[in-house]
C-alpha cells in the first residue's frame, strides 16, 4: 500500500520547521492531506505548503499561536472547513527554555509560563476542539519527550513537568474517545537536531551520551516515521500508550 493514509485530513501543530515540518512531510508522502499551523514564521510555513503539494496532496497552512486556548477552535474550524474533515491531529507545537535551576536567582518566570501555557494548556485546548469533530477511528497523536519520563539532569523542571502532564492527559483522552475507536498516542523523542533541543543542547553535560545505548541522537525522520505509523491503518490497536524513541537512553 503505497498511499495508506489517501483521503485522510491531518493537522500537524507546529508544523512549519524542525520535527512539526518533517511529519507533516512524511504524512503527505503516504498520501495524507495536510494543514499546519504556526505562530510567526509565515514564509517557513508557505515553504512547507509547497513541499507538500509537490507531493501531490492538499496542504494549508493557518496563523494560530498555541499560547492562546481561545485560538484553538478557530484553527480547528478552519481545518474542517478548508477540507472537509478531520482524521489526524498531531499534537507537535511546543516550546522549551534555557537550563534554569528553581532557586536560579534570575529564572525566566515569565518565560516558563509561557511555557506551560503552550505545552499544557494549549495542547490541551486545541485537543478539546478537535475531539467533537475527529472522524471515528481517527488518531491523536502527542509528541512529548524522553524528559516526560526521566530528568537526567537538572534545570529542566518545567519542561519535563509539562511532558509528564501530556503523557497523563493523553491516557485520559484515549479512555474519552476509545468507543469512537480513536486512538490515543504519545511519542516521546529523545535528543534531535532541532531549534528547541539548540536551545539547551550546548549546556547538556557531556555523559548525557553515555546514557544512550545507540550513541547518536535521533533523526527527524526516524521520529516522523513513527508518527506516520501511529497514524496508519496498522496502529488501529495502539491506543494510550507511550512510545519512546530515544536510542535505549536510560537515566
Amino acid at each position: 500500500m503505497s498511499n495508506p493514509l489517501k483521503g485522510k485530513v491531518a493537522l500537524v501543530t507546529g508544523g512549519s520547521r524542525g520535527l512539526g515540518a518533517a511529519i507533516a512531510e512524511a504524512l503527505a508522502a503516504q498520501g495524507a492531506d495536510v494543514a499546519i499551523s504556526y505562530v510567526a514564521s509565515a514564509e517557513k510555513a508557505e515553504a512547507v505548503v509547497e513541499r507538500l503539494k509537490a507531493a501531490g496532496v492538499r496542504a494549508l497552512a493557518i496563523k494560530s499561536d498555541q499560547a492562546n486556548t481561545a485560538a484553538a477552535k478557530p484553527l480547528v474550524e478552519q481545518v474542517v472547513a478548508h477540507f472537509g474533515k478531520l482524521d489526524i491531529l498531531v499534537n507537535n507545537a511546543a516550546i522549551a527554555a534555557p537550563l534554569q535551576t528553581v532557586d536560579d536567582p534570575n529564572l525566566d518566570t515569565a518565560n516558563l509560563d509561557r511555557l506551560w501555557q503552550v505545552n499544557v494548556m494549549g495542547t490541551v485546548a486545541t485537543t478539546r476542539a478537535a475531539a467533537p469533530v475527529l472522524s471515528d477511528g481517527g488518531r491523536i497523536i502527542f509528541i512529548g519527550s524522553g524528559l516526560g519520563s526521566r530528568v537526567p539532569f537538572a534545570g529542566v523542571a518545567d519542561y519535563s513537568a509539562s511532558k509528564w502532564a501530556i503523557a497523563g492527559y493523553a491516557q485520559g483522552v484515549q479512555r474519552d474517545l476509545g468507543r469512537r475507536d480513536i486512538t490515543v498516542s504519545v511519542v516521546q523523542p529523545g535528543i534531535m537536531p532541532t531549534d528547541m533541543a539548540a536551545a539547551v543542547g550546548d549546556r547538556l553535560p557531556d555523559a548525557i551520551m553515555d546514557l544512550h545505548a545507540i550513541r547518536r541522537i535521533a533523526t527527524l525522520e526516524e521520529v516522523a516515521g513513527t508518527v506516520t505509523f501511529l497514524a496508519g491503518p496498522n496502529a488501529g490497536y495502539i491506543g494510550g500508550g507511550v512510545i519512546d524513541i530515544s536510542g535505549g537512553f536510560q537515566a
